[in-house]
């Protein structure tokens, strides 16, 4: 009987499990400020630069759209806008599918 009375007071003598839990609770805090700062926010701030450049386009910018499209606008419309990609060929693109605003005379040189 005193064998198994020894065993139970050894094993009783072990630290608080609350201060592993802290720990715990602090890694997972920081884990989520981690993937805050170096995931979440960087998009946030990409798609509200993409929809500023996307209030301010206007006839005359050129513009390279999701699919490669280098063109002039000629028409700004609400959700669409016409570019010239061509002398002669104009095509409605929606404006989300705008990814860049190039510099005056890319077109040109292109």
């Amino acid at each position: 009987m005193s064998l198994l009375v020894s065993d139970a007071l050894a094993q009783g003598t072990g630290g608080s499990p609350l201060g592993a839990g802290y720990g715990q609770f602090i890694i997972l805090i920081a884990l989520v400020a981690v993937f805050y700062f170096l995931l979440i926010r960087p998009q946030q701030k990409r798609a509200k630069d993409q929809q500023t450049m996307i209030s301010r386009l206007s006839t005359g910018d050129e513009v390279v759209t999701t699919g490669g499209i280098l063109g002039r606008i000629t028409e700004v419309g609400d959700s669409f806008i016409t570019l010239e990609i061509a002398d002669g060929v104009r095509v409605k693109v929606q404006k989300a599918q705008v990814t860049q605003l190039m510099p005056k005379g890319t077109l040109k040189s292109a």
